[in-house]
C-alpha cells in the first residue's frame, strides 16, 4: 500500500514538471525566468513550510522522537558527506555532482509523500531531516557553489531559512503557536513547494539539449550514488544500528527519515547551480534521470525497510 502510494505521488510530480515543460517549448514563458521562481521557492515557499510544520503540541512522545529523527538526520547527513566527497577524486565530481549525491529532494517530497501515505500527524518528523538539511545546505552546499573558503556566519544565521528554523522551534518549544489565520497563510504557501520545484525543474529541462546532457556518463554515475548506493548503505546502517527500537513507533519514524534519504537529487541544488551560474542544465539533467528512476527504487527500499 505504502509503495503504491510513493509511486503516485512522484508520477503526480513528474507531471508537473512536464508542465513546466510545455510553458516553455510553447513560448508561454522562457527558461530564464525560472530564475524568479527559483528564488520565490527559496526565500519564501521553504521557510513557510519549515515554520508551519513546527505548529504542534511538545508532547513527550514527540519530543523523543523528534530527537531520534534529529540525530539520525545528522548521522545520515555525515555519511552522504563522506560517500559524496570520498568518490570525488576518483570520479572526478564537480559541485553538482557532489551536491546531488549529498542533497536529496526531501524538501519537496518528504512532506507531500509523508502526508499522503502516513497522514498529517507523522508530518513533524520529516521536518527534523528537512531542518539538518537546510543547515547543510545553507552552510556546506553553499560554500561549496560559492567558493567562500570560510563561512559568512552572518549571513548564514540571518539566512530567512534558518530564522525559519529558529522560529518554527522556538514556536513549538515554548508552546506559543501562531494565530489560526497565519498558520492558514504559512501553509497555503508551503504547499506550492512540491509543484513549484518541479515546474522549475521542467522550465530549465526545456532549454537543455538534452541529447548532449544525457550523453554524459557521469549523469548515470551520479544517479547510481544518489538513487541505489547511498540508500543501499544508509539501509544497512539503520538495520544494523537498530534504532527504531528506542522510541515507541521509532520503526515508522526511521521509515519517514530514510524516505527523506531515498528522494531524487534536490531541485534545490539545480536552483543553487543556476543563482551561482555552475551548469544547472546538468544539474537538471539529474534531477530528472533520479526522479525516473525513484518511481522504481523508492517503492523497492520502502519494501527492503521492513523486511
Amino acid at each position: 500500500m505504502i509503495s503504491f502510494l510513493l509511486v503516485r505521488k512522484i508520477v503526480q510530480l513528474f507531471l508537473i514538471m512536464i508542465l513546466g515543460y510545455l510553458l516553455v517549448k510553447l513560448k508561454v514563458l522562457k527558461t530564464e525566468e525560472s530564475v524568479v521562481l527559483s528564488k520565490l521557492s527559496l526565500y519564501l515557499v521553504m521557510p513557510a513550510v519549515i515554520i508551519s510544520a513546527f505548529q504542534v503540541d511538545f508532547k513527550p512522545e514527540i519530543q523523543a522522537g523528534l530527537t531520534l529523527a534529529f540525530v539520525a538526520a545528522v548521522a545520515i547527513h555525515a555519511v552522504l558527506l563522506v560517500i559524496g566527497h570520498g568518490s570525488d577524486k576518483l570520479f572526478k565530481f564537480e559541485e553538482v555532482d557532489i551536491a546531488s549525491i549529498i542533497y536529496s529532494n526531501a524538501g519537496n517530497l518528504i512532506i507531500p509523500i509523508v502526508t499522503a501515505v502516513l497522514g498529517n500527524e507523522w508530518v513533524i518528523y520529516s521536518t527534523a531531516f528537512v531542518s539538518v538539511q537546510l543547515v547543510f545546505l545553507w552552510t556546506h552546499c553553499k560554500l561549496m557553489f560559492s567558493k567562500e573558503k570560510t563561512p559568512n556566519l552572518r549571513k548564514i544565521i540571518l539566512n530567512i531559512n534558518m530564522i525559519a528554523i529558529f522560529v518554527g522551534v522556538l514556536s513549538m518549544v515554548s508552546g506559543i503557536c501562531l494565530p489560526a489565520m497565519l498558520n492558514e497563510t504559512l501553509g497555503s504557501i508551503g504547499s506550492m513547494i512540491g509543484p513549484l520545484g518541479m515546474l522549475i525543474t521542467g522550465m530549465i529541462v526545456a532549454g537543455m539539449d538534452m541529447k548532449q546532457v544525457f550523453r554524459s556518463k557521469k549523469v548515470y554515475v551520479v544517479t547510481f550514488f544518489r538513487m541505489i548506493l547511498c540508500p543501499t548503505i544508509i539501509l544497512l546502517l539503520l538495520k544494523l544500528s537498530n534504532a527504531g527500537s528506542l522510541v515507541d513507533n521509532g520503526t515508522e519514524i526511521l521509515l519517514i527519515t530514510f524516505l527523506a534519504t531515498v528522494t531524487p537529487a534536490a531541485s534545490t541544488v539545480t536552483q543553487f547551480a543556476q543563482v551561482h551560474d555552475k551548469n544547472a542544465a546538468y544539474a537538471g539533467a539529474i534531477n530528472i534521470m533520479t526522479t525516473l528512476v525513484c518511481i522504481i527504487t523508492m517503492p523497492l527500499f520502502v519494501m527492503l525497510y521492513y523486511m
